[in-house]
């Protein structure tokens, strides 16, 4: 049975079984602060747990992509080492809101693995929670009766409060939950030892394939558990690890879930796959991470230094490293295995094959950035090498190499033991908590419970139609966020936008009898509208007054509107590759982001204008349908955004059916003429194949026009209104170049002048030409190039030039690379310990170094302790 049947099979079985099919979330996590990465099933449907909203349907099957490489679930350091853990992985799983609960999901479980898939009843473990005294909560007797109506009692199993009680976080919905295991070790090995001694043992053939989760209680912040409401079933069973069982093989990498790539990287390496254990680790590392890279890439999250962006960075670095540790590919090659992913999950996940071309051009600047780095890094180790006192590179050192080359301790410590040396490693995860430890404090923040106020089934935003509206507080909490206490209010209905799809949140006022409370944002989380005030009511049951900046909102409206003009303007300039990666949208300035791999054209720029404010000064109004099915508004052209996160039913918005129709569920101008005028500020590069356009419209169009217009009429004054104002401005330019190559000519003269004399200052002693001088020159390059032009006419150089430069002080140190190797000199060391005379500061490389300071006075002071210092280095009493 192939990987696309299983999954099949799992899909129409739940679907014979009352439950709705539906897509796969992004992998990457909007309007959830608590996430940076889908990391369960269960993630798209944490409102219905938590009682935000109420599910539509109530029994649901679908296969979610993951990601698990930070925080609790994290198991990046074990991916590719063992055979089982991945960074992206797909979980297959059904759940039951409020509907279904132990009996059918137990008896489920176990018709589909032993009647759909055959699984030999033999080999399969339950586990069950066994109990907790510390809470009271005692052993989950109702699964046991229900497993032991399928399996012997000594394979139904008690497990811990770790193993067998899931919990979403800190606080929120969790319950006990039942894990299924399977024994897929031989026979001869289960008779020595049998399975239920090897279950959550880490036995890589003994493993957990799914986890039911009965979801019965709440997680108060006092650490207190209340009963839910409702019940629910939460179900989660790894693709990989069940396609491993059905297949009968040792290793979720022998299946075809990865053997077509792992075959790819064979093939490229000309290594077998099973003959060394090093390249076969390379192999299943690149494999596994491919898939995390481009799923990730694909959903909208590039490679960056920040946050989400730097995992994903993270993750290709390591894979780069080991294709060119153990693979020895020394040029860039992920980027080429995304065709052959792309097509093995064409059925499953089409947005790979509808970006691949993007994908790989992203991956490709990315690996061809990450080897000149690694370059750079490897010969930084060889300096490091150089001024060693020990055989020990320090955890400093090493965490230098991570986070300025981004060298995994590994890699260190491997290039280490080549050359015969060790790695601190204590030393360096001291480090890594320290930075660890600042990054928490500068982004902590602590919630409390909610408080309920009153009950409401339904929470509505309003806010398309009404910016004013009468509310009532539903809920509240408090928060603290970097020392500053506010907190955030739920209504049962706002006019308030929360922040979401690059459209900032609005502000505005509650009035509640004389009190009147500013609404400093609103956001999301996951579904709920969040208001953030900076004080509560001081009646929260009663009645307010719910005011939404209404100039704010407009500005937005009108930022808002143009980037779909924007976008649709782009596709017919540059061509329809042109996709939104990312957009803001405030009352002062839209950004848009957008897939193209050159940079725009001063010619396009402006026809991507023109085109736009020509959509503008036709007034077209709005047109919008609200509650559309999504397969509908897909046929009716409207734009689906890779990434996003669409529900059954969508918001189709169009200013004209035949230049665009896109989803969208931001607010918008009833007419385009509000907007006014666009003007595009800048065109920039933000990654490898994602270019960004920066543009003002309205009241800030109008300011910028003037601010340029009187620009303009400066300019014409200081220049005396010539009437060709770029012919003069030429002619500018022109005269500053000449005179700038005048005045290179005479320091040029002059720096020859100062080499002339310092030539007739060289001791030769010993065959070292030695010089230690005080100069006087016009600027630093012309320090640098006299430097340069020493060390090649004298042999066996060491040099010390202490120079004033217009006024400031500078000291050049230069050695030739014979004397660096034989008496070990370092000029970035040397030119530091100098620099003290001048209260400054610089460094270097060990045969050229540069620093520059304050105290011109200092100067005789440097040339005096340099003196000092090279007789001591080359072992001469004096420099006389």
């Amino acid at each position: 049975m192939t990987a696309v049947e299983i999954r099949q099979q799992f899909l129409q079985f739940f679907e014979s079984k009352g439950h709705k099919i539906v897509p796969s979330a992004p992998m990457v996590v909007q309007n959830d602060p608590t996430l940076m990465f889908t990391n369960a099933g269960m993630n798209q449907f944490k409102d219905y747990f938590l009682g935000n909203k109420e599910a539509q349907v109530k029994r649901i099957a679908d296969t979610q992509k993951c990601l698990r490489v930070s925080g609790k679930h994290n198991d990046l350091e074990e991916v590719g080492l063992d055979t089982y853990h991945h960074t992206m992985f797909e979980m297959l799983g059904n759940w039951s809101f409020g509907d279904y609960f132990k009996k059918d999901a137990i008896n489920w479980a176990w018709e589909l693995l032993t009647e759909v898939y055959k699984l030999p009843k033999d080999r399969l473990y339950a586990t069950v929670f066994g109990g907790d005294e510390s809470e009271s909560l005692e052993k989950d007797n109702e699964a046991f009766e229900l497993w032991n109506a399928h399996l012997p009692t000594d394979r139904v199993l008690d497990g811990s409060k770790k193993d067998n009680f899931w919990e979403m976080g800190d606080t929120g919905p969790c319950g006990p939950c039942s894990e299924l295991h399977i024994d897929l070790r031989d026979e001869a090995e289960i008779a020595k030892v049998p399975g239920r001694e090897m279950v959550n043992m880490g036995h890589p053939q003994v493993v957990e394939i799914w986890n039911l989760v009965f979801i019965q209680f709440n997680r108060v912040s006092d650490g207190s558990l209340k009963p839910l409401p409702a019940k629910h079933v939460d179900t989660g069973m790894g693709f990989e690890r069940l396609v491993m069982a059905l297949q009968g093989k040792k290793s979720n990498y022998d299946t075809d879930v990865f053997q077509p790539m792992i075959a790819v990287l064979s093939e490229k390496a000309g290594v077998a796959y099973g003959d060394d254990e090093k390249t076969d680790i390379a192999m299943r590392v690149i494999s596994d991470h491919i898939r995390a890279i481009s799923f990730a890439i694909a959903d909208g999250q590039l490679p960056s230094n920040v946050k989400a962006g730097y995992v994903i960075r993270r993750i290709l670095r390591r894979a780069v490293r080991y294709g060119y540790t153990f693979l020895k590919f020394n040029e860039p090659f992920l980027h080429t295995l995304v065709p052959v992913l792309s097509d093995q999950f064409a059925g499953v996940f089409p947005e790979l094959v509808g970006q691949k071309d993007f994908i790989a051009k992203v991956i490709f600047e990315e690996e061809t950035s990450f080897l000149r780095t690694l370059d750079k890094g490897l010969k930084r180790i060889e300096v490091i090498k150089q001024s060693l006192k020990g055989n020990e590179i320090s955890g400093a050192v090493a965490f230098e190499l991570y986070d300025t080359y981004g060298f995994p301790l590994d890699l260190t410590a491997l290039i280490a033991r080549e050359n015969g040396l060790t790695v601190d490693e204590a030393g360096f995860q001291a480090e890594m908590q320290q930075q660890k430890d600042r990054s928490k404090k500068s982004s902590k923040v602590s919630t409390g419970d909610w408080v309920e106020v009153k009950q409401e089934e339904e929470l509505g935003f309003i806010g398309y139609d009404n910016l004013e509206a009468v509310a009532q507080v539903v809920k509240y909490r408090e928060i603290e966020d970097k020392g500053s206490k506010l907190f955030q209010l739920v209504l049962d209905n706002t006019p308030f936008y929360a922040e979401s799809g690059g459209q900032v949140g609005d502000k505005g006022m509650l009035i509640s009898g004389d009190q009147k409370i500013k609404v400093l944002d609103t956001k999301k989380e996951n579904d709920l509208i969040i208001h953030f005030v900076s004080e509560l009511p001081k009646d929260p049951t009663l009645p307010l007054q719910a005011k939404v900046d209404i100039y704010k909102r407009q500005l937005t409206e009108n930022n808002h509107s143009a980037t779909h003009l924007l976008h649709a303007a782009l596709r017919q300039v540059l061509g329809t590759h042109v996709q939104q990666k990312g957009s803001l949208v405030s009352p002062d300035v839209l950004r848009f982001d957008f897939s193209h791999f050159a940079k725009m054209t001063d010619e396009e720029i402006r026809e991507v204008e023109a085109i736009t404010n020509k959509k503008i000064r036709e007034n077209i109004a709005l047109h919008e349908r609200r509650n559309v099915p999504i397969a509908e508004a897909k046929q009716l052209g409207a734009m689906a955004l890779f990434g996003e996160k669409y529900g059954q039913f969508v918001r189709v918005i169009t200013f004209d059916p035949h230049y665009s129709v896109e989803l969208c569920g931001g607010t918008h101008v009833r007419a385009t003429g509000q907007i006014g005028f666009l003007k595009i500020v800048s065109e920039s590069s933000v990654a490898a194949g994602v270019r960004r356009i920066e543009a003002v419209t309205a009241d800030k169009a109008e300011s910028l026009i003037i601010e340029q217009d009187m620009l303009m009429n400066e300019m014409k004054e200081l220049l005396k209104n010539p009437k060709d104002m770029a012919r003069a401005v030429a002619q500018l330019l022109e005269e500053k170049q000449t005179l700038t190559k005048e005045l290179e000519g005479y320091r040029l003269k002059a720096s020859q002048g100062v080499k002339q004399d310092l030539l007739k200052e060289v001791k030769a002693i010993d065959g070292i030409s030695l010089l230690v001088a005080e100069v006087t020159l016009p600027d630093a390059d012309s320090l640098k190039k006299l430097a340069y032009e020493l060390r090649n006419e004298l042999s066996s150089l060491a040099m010390v030039l202490a120079a004033n430069i217009d006024g400031k002080p500078q000291v050049a140190v230069m050695f030739d690379d014979s004397l660096v190797e034989k008496f070990g000199l370092n000029a970035g060391l040397m030119v530091r310990d100098l620099a003290r005379e001048i209260q400054g500061g610089g460094g270097g490389q060990p045969f050229f170094a540069t620093a520059g300071g304050k105290d011109i006075n200092g100067l005789p002071k440097v040339v005096e302790k340099a003196n000092d210092l090279l007789a001591k280095a080359l072992n001469l009493s004096s420099l006389a």
